[in-house]
């Protein structure tokens, strides 16, 4: 059995009015939320390495990888958070995690 919190008036509520743990007012919201602020690398792709077998794709925990007629095209910076796990699951080492800010040539971003 589920519960359905009211939280028409959450705006307002007082500390001891929030339960403990976490609210998730409205289900399905996480596209609403930008976490690509939390990065402090974000994945660079060669694109002579990668042979689009999409393991990246499959691996992100936040879907940043953005996949268009079966192929890697970029990353979805607003979502990405830098945990690099598209880089490390890379059998042909064609993702990079690059400190933000970093302006090596190599580097398009």
């Amino acid at each position: 059995m589920s519960k359905t919190w009211d939280v028409s008036d959450m705006d307002n509520w007082r500390s001891d009015q929030f339960p403990n743990g976490a609210v998730i007012p409205v289900a399905g919201n996480s596209e609403e939320y930008s976490t690509g602020g939390w990065r402090n690398v974000f994945p660079y792709r060669n694109d002579e390495k990668c042979t689009q077998c999409l393991l990246c794709w499959i691996f992100c925990p936040d879907t940043s990888v953005l996949v268009k007629d079966d192929k890697v095209y970029d990353f979805d910076m607003k979502h990405c958070k830098g945990c690099g796990v598209c880089a490390k699951e890379c059998p042909f080492d064609a993702i990079e995690m690059v400190p933000e800010g970093c302006e090596l040539p190599e580097v398009k971003k």
